[in-house]
């Protein structure tokens, strides 16, 4: 997959296949965060329902996990944010007509100047 390039954007922007690589494997990662998390979400709810005491304190566990988890995937997406501003940056140099971004990872926009 190295050295493939990706332009799937309208804009002609083309992402290195490494970088593709990236992206895809954390979403990967993300995903089986997601589906354990609907497992436990899942297991949250029958012990609720069931009113078993120790399966009511079993939850204090399984909501922690879930917290946790949440604040990978958190951290997964904030990772591939900053991977693909990084991308761009890297892509657009030389291309005067592409967007730049600002040292905090925002995109600036270019204004037009209307005319009349």
């Amino acid at each position: 997959m190295e050295g493939d390039v990706f332009s799937g954007f309208s804009n002609g922007t083309q992402i290195d296949g490494k970088v593709l690589h990236t992206f895809q494997k954390s979403f990967v990662q993300v995903q089986d965060i997601l589906d354990q998390n609907r497992l436990l979400i899942n297991e949250i709810n029958q012990n609720h329902e069931s009113k078993i005491p120790n399966n009511l304190s079993r939850n204090v566990g399984l909501i922690k996990e879930l917290n946790s988890n949440i604040r990978r995937v958190v951290d997964l997406y904030a990772d591939l944010s900053t991977s693909y501003t990084r991308s761009m940056e890297v892509s657009s140099e030389g291309d005067s007509s592409a967007g730049t971004f600002k040292s905090d990872g925002k995109a600036t926009s270019q204004k037009r100047i209307r005319s009349g």
